[in-house]
């Protein structure tokens, strides 16, 4: 009998010295406190664009600069179709943070063209310019924009800012996209295989300097890369959709093989969130990329255009509270 009643009482001594020497080595690891384990990290995601672009790599690198430093908070980013469809999932509350190009951002925002409602995004902060590259190869015998009449064209990625803007481009020059073009929808990387390999003759694609698709293809041997100027389409664009675009030029530094700069249409590309996110959120994120910039520069030359007074210029969406907060703790009036 003895034997029956004893080995309970062992069995819960040893239940009871696992738990304590568990308890124990947990408290040492966390150097005596357990505060963190009421907070479990805050996942979000940050919806940026195709691989071979600017917006990927831009958020990935937000994404890691905010996971590592910004207490409780890890970041992903994912690859999407980029602009229409990051104004999409972030008004959805499928995304936290999203990359936009002021155009469509404000086409999202007012329930205009792509979107048949209006969505609720503001912007966190404008992160840089995007310039339009219409790109084509010497052989192709084209000279400008109006030559692509009759050709093989990608307007970028379906969903993507690109194709808002490409479509647009080629409304000004007179080219309707649907009649005058045999039209192709590919992304950066995709159609510069596609014009490397003859299958198109040019194509469109707005995005940062450089662009890491672009610069591969001005790199490859026995291809003369041409980008086409079409700042003279500017007072059209302007006309019709107001003045979210404005002139920038592509330095003929930018891209091996480039004889001459290029004046071509400029847009801002927003950092955009859900009307609803919290201001905290926001505040501390943005303060998170300030103050560990060289980082994201590391990572993306085009964190350079990252200012305090460039981030808040250009957006025709009002700014979130919590971004409105950070820049007026800075100084800057937005």
């Amino acid at each position: 009998m003895s034997s029956k009643t004893t080995q309970p009482a062992k069995e819960i001594s040893r239940r009871q010295f696992l738990a304590a020497t568990a308890a124990l080595g947990g408290w040492a690891l966390l150097g005596g406190s357990l505060a963190w384990a009421a907070t479990p990290k805050q996942s979000l995601t940050i919806a940026t664009g195709g691989t071979g672009g600017v917006y990927y790599p831009y958020g990935g690198g937000i994404a890691a600069v905010v996971s590592k430093n910004l207490p409780g908070v890890e970041v992903t980013a994912e690859v999407t179709a980029a602009s229409v469809d990051n104004c999409k999932l972030v008004g959805a509350g499928k995304s936290d943070l999203g990359f936009c190009m002021a155009d469509t951002a404000y086409d999202a925002f007012a329930g205009l063209g792509k979107f048949k409602n209006k969505l609720p995004l503001a912007t966190v902060a404008v992160l840089y310019a995007s310039y339009m590259h219409v790109v084509t190869v010497a052989d192709k015998g084209i000279k400008g924009v109006a030559d692509l009449r009759g050709k093989t064209v990608s307007t970028g990625a379906p969903g993507s800012g690109t194709e808002v803007k490409a479509l647009r481009v080629l409304e000004a020059y007179g080219i309707n996209p649907d009649k005058d073009i045999k039209r192709d929808r590919l992304g950066a990387s995709e159609s510069g295989g596609a014009l490397k390999d003859n299958k198109i003759d040019a194509f469109f694609w707005d995005g940062g300097v450089p662009t890491a698709s672009i610069m591969d293809l001005a790199a490859t041997p026995g291809l003369t890369m041409l980008l086409l100027d079409h700042a003279d389409c500017l007072p059209k664009l302007t006309e019709k959709y107001g003045p979210v675009y404005f002139p920038k030029t592509i330095s003929k530094e930018v891209y091996m093989g480039q004889k001459q700069d290029v004046a071509v249409a400029g847009v801002g590309n927003l950092l955009l969130c859900n009307q609803k996110a919290k201001p905290e959120l926001i505040h501390d994120i943005l303060k998170t990329m300030f103050e560990h910039h060289a980082d994201l520069v590391a990572i993306h030359k085009e964190a350079l255009s990252l200012t305090f007074k460039d981030a808040v210029v250009g957006s025709p969406l009002p700014f979130h509270p919590g971004a409105v907060k950070f820049f007026q703790e800075k100084g800057v009036k937005v």
